[in-house]
């Protein structure tokens, strides 16, 4: 969209307040809020900001950085700030000398797009969004005992759910499902599949707008991957496909068993070989491996099948007539993500596996968490990391993360995610209180 165009909609709109917005190295929002009569220089010139304050952009001496609005991402918002319309810009992150941030996930992920659409690859990914509601943020007591899929009339959770769907509407968000998780107070949203950058996007204004409507009705939404012990966590299942310029999913092959075609085995490929290098970007906490245990639906094992959703990854069963909804889903990352630096590891790792030819290990449609040691020594099926030390030490040595990431991101990434292990490994926990304080 035109500058001036952008410029007449904020007045026709009666725009009072646009937000700037971008991302930090963990997928934390950040905003900027200019007037209008700011927005012609901002459109013009960009906005100048401190990077130094932002996680993982520069240091002290070097703080001075660009925001540059994506003209494309202008939306007025559905909160009004006192009573007056604001509007949204999404904004890429420059150094001083107009070159892009290598630092910036938004670019991190459009660099690694662009290497797919060189070779004709434009890469689709559909989110399943699962989230907590709880009472406030100190108090975790559900707010409904429902359960998967579950619905009663004038059902709270059912109401909400409608008002957050709604919002994301407005949102140029298009909602394909919505529904209760297994847990209490568990529920997943789930958006339709785009052009990974969009998506992206779309992630971060989601997860905005879940916290935002919660908040108006009094409780607190979390994307903690595993706020309660002994229940179901939250997920992202993450649907990725390739097509063509044209418009054709390069996944399909009506000769196939699965319907998939060879450059879909190598992308699934990759990913399965290159799966615990990039998880401690998939799953970037501590919590996020209290998720990735045994029993509640979350992947632990390395395989990959259709009807088994303990599979790390499934192949959802082709539909008659629905060529392009031929997809792999990766069912590991979990919504505490950065959703600009998720996908572009998992393009990078999918790219890895095609210009490798890396055939996938024979599919497995059997519950692995079943399978006794040497049933898994037989299917040759790895693990996941067991917890965040051992994705770090597993990112630490990959050469394709180094490569996909840029140096900047990947040295600062495994900073900061080394800090947060190192302190959680001193901190003593309250189950360690209960454990041991009377030995």
């Amino acid at each position: 969209m035109e500058k001036e165009k952008i410029i007449q909609k904020v007045k026709s709109e009666k725009i009072e307040f646009v937000d700037l917005m971008f991302s930090d190295m963990f997928g934390h929002l950040k905003n900027v809020t200019i007037s209008p009569r700011e927005l012609k220089n901002c459109l013009d010139h960009g906005k100048w900001f401190d990077g130094s304050s932002i996680e993982g952009f520069t240091r002290i001496h070097e703080s001075d950085m660009i925001l540059i609005p994506d003209l494309s991402t202008y939306i007025p918002l559905p909160w009004p700030r006192n009573g007056k319309k604001v509007a949204r810009i999404i904004c890429d992150v420059y150094d001083p000398d107009n070159t892009p941030f290598v630092g910036d996930p938004r670019y991190v992920l459009k660099r690694i797009e662009e290497k797919a659409k060189k070779k004709g690859y434009f890469y689709h990914v559909g989110p399943e969004l699962e989230f907590f509601l709880f009472k406030s943020k100190e108090n975790r007591t559900y707010h409904d005992t429902a359960g998967y899929f579950d619905f009663a009339p004038q059902d709270f959770a059912t109401n909400i759910r409608a008002v957050m769907a709604s919002t994301l509407e407005k949102l140029g968000i298009k909602v394909e499902m919505s529904h209760h998780e297994v847990a209490p107070s568990q529920h997943e949203i789930d958006i339709e599949y785009c052009g990974a950058l969009e998506m992206a996007d779309r992630v971060m204004m989601l997860k905005q707008a879940i916290k935002t409507e919660a908040n108006e009705n009094g409780l607190h939404a979390t994307f903690m991957p595993k706020p309660i012990f002994g229940i179901n966590g939250s997920g992202m299942h993450a649907h990725q496909s390739i097509f063509s310029k044209n418009g054709e999913n390069l996944f399909y092959d009506k000769k196939d068993k699965y319907k998939l075609s060879p450059l879909a085995y190598h992308f699934m490929g990759g990913q399965l070989k290159h799966i615990r290098e990039i998880t401690a970007v998939l799953c970037p906490t501590v919590n996020s491996y209290k998720r990735l245990v045994r029993g509640y639906e979350a992947p632990v094992y390395i395989c990959w099948g259709q009807r088994n959703r303990s599979a790390l990854i499934r192949v959802p069963r082709y539909s008659e007539g629905r060529e392009k909804s031929t997809r792999l889903e990766l069912r590991c990352p979990d919504p505490s993500c950065n959703p600009y630096l998720t996908f572009a590891v998992m393009l990078a790792a999918g790219l890895k596996g095609i210009e490798d030819k890396i055939e996938p290990s024979d599919p497995v449609e059997e519950d692995v968490y079943g399978f006794e040691d040497s049933k898994l020594a037989k299917f040759y099926i790895k693990t996941l990391p067991v917890n965040l030390g051992e994705a770090i030490e597993e990112f630490k040595r990959s050469k394709l993360m180094k490569e996909a990431l840029g140096e900047h991101m990947f040295n600062k990434y495994l900073e900061v995610k080394t800090a947060e292990w190192n302190e959680f490994q001193r901190v003593v926990t309250d189950w360690e209180l209960q454990k041991y304080v009377s030995l």
